[in-house]
């Protein structure tokens, strides 16, 4: 089975789905239990040509009537990536979805013939799956129908603390309820595909200018915490995290394959060429 034939397997919408979302078609509204990535490295000077070869998936998943949604994000900092969202609510969910489009052979063949004419333009590609952790999530979960840019922040920590890392988030987000009540975030534990322990937070905006108001936030925590709140958090920086990433993404219309109730949110931004 091919890397990208993998990721049609794993289609529904974003970063939330429960089985309501599911039978509604739509973008979802809560945080789903699992969530798997496809993260493709482009080629230097392959945007716009990786661009034109992508757009065949969501017609592809369009001609065989596929009710499975994706999201794509492209990386605006950082190295040229696309990131492909699709969320699960079980493994036996995930399966049932294997099984049917295995026993679509028009699919199957269109989906081949795409992945080798997308090679072409990549320089890899990574599959992960990740475990959500809405306890340690914060805030009312975005509208999906209108975040249009993504903050993806990636943490890798020591083996073994998983624990500091809860409790220093446990101490972040009771600073953030005092000082800045509007930030809202989603985290994920990698269970596959990347070395751990590794989490993924995500952060959605509706315009990009939004993120000064996110940034001013993230100041207003530092100078907000008690001495003991500061000491847990500089305490994560210096025992607990071996390196971090964190970087802006914007969701591409084209690429992504999602409902026609989603498109008549905003036909201006989905229909646009």
């Amino acid at each position: 089975m091919s890397v990208r034939f993998w990721r049609s397997l794993c289609a529904l919408a974003l970063l939330a789905a429960g089985g309501a979302a599911l039978v509604a078609q739509s973008l979802p509204t809560t945080q789903p239990k699992l969530l798997t990535i496809t993260r493709e490295r482009i080629k230097t000077g392959h945007d716009a040509a990786h661009v034109k070869t992508e757009v065949g998936w969501p017609a592809a998943y369009a001609q065989a009537k596929s009710p499975d949604y994706y999201l794509a994000l492209v990386s605006i900092t950082g190295s040229a990536e696309v990131w492909f969202l699709s969320p699960r609510d079980s493994y036996a969910a995930w399966g049932k979805t294997m099984e049917s489009e295995a026993a679509n052979p028009q699919l199957t063949a269109d989906l081949d013939r795409l992945w080798a004419a997308d090679g072409e333009h990549l320089d890899g590609s990574d599959q992960i799956e990740a475990t959500a952790m809405p306890a340690l999530s914060q805030g009312t979960y975005p509208d999906l129908n209108r975040a249009r840019f993504w903050r993806i922040s990636t943490l890798r920590l020591r083996p073994g603390h998983e624990k500091q890392f809860a409790d220093m988030i446990a101490v972040y987000k009771t600073v953030a309820g005092r000082v800045a009540p509007n930030l809202t975030w989603r985290i994920y534990s990698v269970s596959a595909g990347m070395p751990g322990p590794t989490y993924i937070i995500f952060s959605s905006v509706q315009a990009f200018g939004q993120f000064d108001a996110m940034a001013a936030d993230g100041s207003a925590i530092g100078k907000g915490a008690t001495p003991e709140e500061l000491a847990v958090l500089q305490k994560y920086l210096t025992d607990d995290l071996v390196s971090s990433t964190t970087n802006r993404y914007r969701l591409d219309p084209a690429m992504s394959y999602v409902s026609d109730e989603t498109k008549k949110t905003d036909p201006a931004f989905w229909n646009k060429k």
